[in-house]
C-alpha cells in the first residue's frame, strides 16, 4: 500500500510503530535504516496532509457566501 492510499490516521498510527521499534534498541542496524527511511516517508506524507488541512480550515466564508482567506495571525475572521 503506497502512502497515497492511506488515510491520515492509519499513517499516524504506522509511524507510531516504526517510532516504537526503532526506540526499543533491539533492531538490527540495516533494518533500522529501512524503519528510519519508512519513518521519514511517513512524517512527510502526514505533514503534507495536515498542512493539506490547514489550507482547508483557514478559508473563511463570510456571511454573502464569498470565500475568504483567514489569516490566523490577525485572530479573527474578516468582517466580524
Amino acid at each position: 500500500m503506497s502512502n497515497e492510499e492511506l488515510r491520515f490516521e492509519e499513517a499516524m498510527s504506522k509511524l507510531e510503530d516504526v517510532v516504537q521499534k526503532l526506540e526499543s534498541g533491539d533492531v538490527p542496524l540495516e533494518e533500522a535504516i529501512n524503519l528510519y527511511k519508512q519513518g521519514m516517508e511517513l512524517s512527510a506524507y502526514c505533514h503534507g496532509k495536515l498542512q493539506d488541512a490547514e489550507k482547508q480550515l483557514i478559508t473563511i466564508i463570510d456571511k454573502d457566501g464569498e470565500s475568504t482567506s483567514f489569516d490566523p495571525s490577525k485572530g479573527s475572521a474578516p468582517n466580524e
